[in-house]
């Protein structure tokens, strides 16, 4: 029952929760359905990291690489990541497509990131990921795609062509305010066009840890200067995540979007990632518990699941304090913080970590292969 799941409590409460994972034994298992099933999972999401660990970390996906290339021998090796990865993909698509019949389309959704080598590369994002939807073939497949200056472009171009886009690495309101009027200029262009815009769905994931992590030692730097502002530490990524979700509420509830609502369309939806907690002295729920609200989702890891799983505080939070949440940011500059200049290098930190995981996943597949063929 809901009340002893604090995950089916989350979704009475208008937020999804996704699953920040992918493996082929979760799908093979029965294990994806289980979570369907008994907490109401409503997606999945994927990054090149995740892939790493579960291709070049196992021998699960042995089996399939030696398939794929007694069919295809010239593969290479990026392609037959790909490969691999769509046929991932499709099982959990499928195991999600009664979610996102009963829901409407709104719900039951994966994602697919194109390669982060295309990060600043407007043209190939979007060449890319109009390949790999073409490729996965599920109506309830997301393509993720860097939210970079060359990323809004690409968002603009793809929601205009009818792809469902999930916009990562997201760490600046003004970032995030940017891609929003990415994602509305393509539903508008749809709409101009006379092109429906009612099955389109969006998420803009917009990341929380790093920011507290990146922040907080900033704010060790000035408690050691005899500064006190120890009361600022674990609530600084909070508090920009809820001044975002105050400008999503601004545009949601404007005319602009009014139109393209009555017109069938759905919001683009804030997405909570990075919501595992990377300082022990805090709550290991802190980024559930903190961002709870309607017309959001929030993808946790694992660890984050099951703890919330066991005891999460499924309640109405994201709204509370938001007049506290634009004084603590306004007051960054007292300090000498620089709240656009950190959030800069969290992107940039963040495409290379995709690249770095991305190239390691590369690389252990090409030895796996020759392995495999030896």
């Amino acid at each position: 029952m809901a009340e002893h799941n604090p995950l089916l409590r989350l979704r009475e409460l208008g937020q999804s929760v996704w699953y920040d994972y992918i493996r082929s034994d979760l799908m093979a298992s029965g294990e994806l359905d289980r979570l369907i099933r008994e907490d109401g999972l409503g997606g999945l999401t994927s990054n090149p990291a995740i892939f790493d660990k579960a291709i070049t970390g196992s021998d699960l996906y042995d089996t399939a690489i030696r398939d794929c290339l007694t069919r295809s021998p010239d593969l290479t090796t990026q392609a037959l990541f790909y490969q691999l990865a769509i046929r991932d993909l499709r099982a959990a698509a499928d195991a999600f497509a009664p979610t996102y019949h009963d829901t409407d389309g709104r719900d039951g959704f994966v994602s697919l990131e194109v390669s982060p080598e295309l990060a600043f590369d407007t043209e190939g994002t979007v060449r890319e990921a109009l390949e790999l939807a073409a490729q996965v073939d599920r109506a309830n497949l997301m393509i993720k795609v860097p939210g970079t200056l060359p990323g809004l472009a690409a968002i603009e171009q793809l929601t205009a062509a009818g792809i469902n886009v999930n916009v990562t690495l997201l760490f600046s309101v003004t970032r995030y305010q940017a891609v929003l009027e990415a994602f509305l200029k393509g539903l508008e262009t749809r709409l101009d066009r006379g092109e429906p815009v009612t099955s389109i769905a969006s998420v803009a994931s917009f990341f929380v840890s790093r920011v507290d992590t990146a922040l907080d030692a900033l704010l060790e730097e000035r408690i050691r200067e005899g500064r006190p502002v120890e009361h600022m530490q674990g609530l600084l990524a909070i508090a920009n995540a809820r001044l975002a979700y105050a400008h999503f509420q601004q545009v949601r509830d404007s005319e602009r979007w009014q139109r393209l609502a009555r017109a069938g369309a759905r919001p683009q939806r804030l997405l909570w990632a990075s919501t595992g907690t990377k300082n022990p002295a805090y709550s290991d729920v802190l980024y559930v518990d903190s961002l709870i609200g309607p017309d959001t989702v929030n993808t946790l890891p694992p660890a984050t699941y099951e703890a919330f799983r066991d005891h999460g505080n499924p309640a109405l939070t994201l709204t509370e304090g938001q007049e506290q949440a634009r004084a603590l940011i306004q007051g960054l500059p007292d300090l000498g913080i620089d709240l656009e200049s950190v959030t800069d290098r969290l992107e940039a930190e963040g495409v290379q970590a995709f690249a770095d995981a991305f190239a390691h996943l590369i690389q252990g597949l090409e030895d796996k292969r020759r392995r495999l063929a030896a």
